[in-house]
C-alpha cells in the first residue's frame, strides 16, 4: 500500500508542476513522503498555490483507503482569485469554493 501512496504522491506532484503556464516559475516547493502518508505544497511566480496531504484510513479489517485533503488557488483570466479546498476519501472528491455551486 505504501507503494501506492508514493506513486500517487509522485503523480500528483508531477501533474501540478506541469499545470502552470509556461511563463510561471516554481518559487517554492516542499514535499514529504513517509510510511504514514505524504504532503506537498508549492507556489508559482504567478501566485498559483497548492497544498495537499494524504494518509491511509483504516475502513475495517484488511480494508484501507487513501484520504486526501488540500487546497489550491489561482488567478483566473478575469483577474479574480479562485480558491478551492477539498477532501477526497471513500466518499469521493468533495471540493468547496465560493464560485462552486452548492447542490
Amino acid at each position: 500500500m505504501m507503494k501506492c501512496i508514493f506513486v500517487f504522491a509522485c503523480l500528483s506532484i508531477a501533474l501540478c508542476l506541469a499545470a502552470p503556464a509556461p511563463e510561471a516559475e516554481i518559487v517554492n516547493l516542499v514535499s514529504d513522503v513517509n510510511a504514514d502518508g505524504y504532503s506537498y505544497q508549492f507556489e508559482t511566480s504567478d501566485g498559483t498555490k497548492q497544498e495537499q496531504h494524504g494518509s491511509l484510513k483504516n475502513l475495517g479489517p484488511e480494508e484501507d483507503a487513501l484520504q486526501v485533503a488540500g487546497s489550491y488557488s489561482y488567478t483566473g483570466d478575469d483577474g479574480q482569485t479562485y480558491a478551492i479546498t477539498y477532501i477526497a476519501d471513500e466518499n469521493g472528491f468533495q471540493p468547496q469554493g465560493e464560485h462552486i455551486p452548492h447542490l
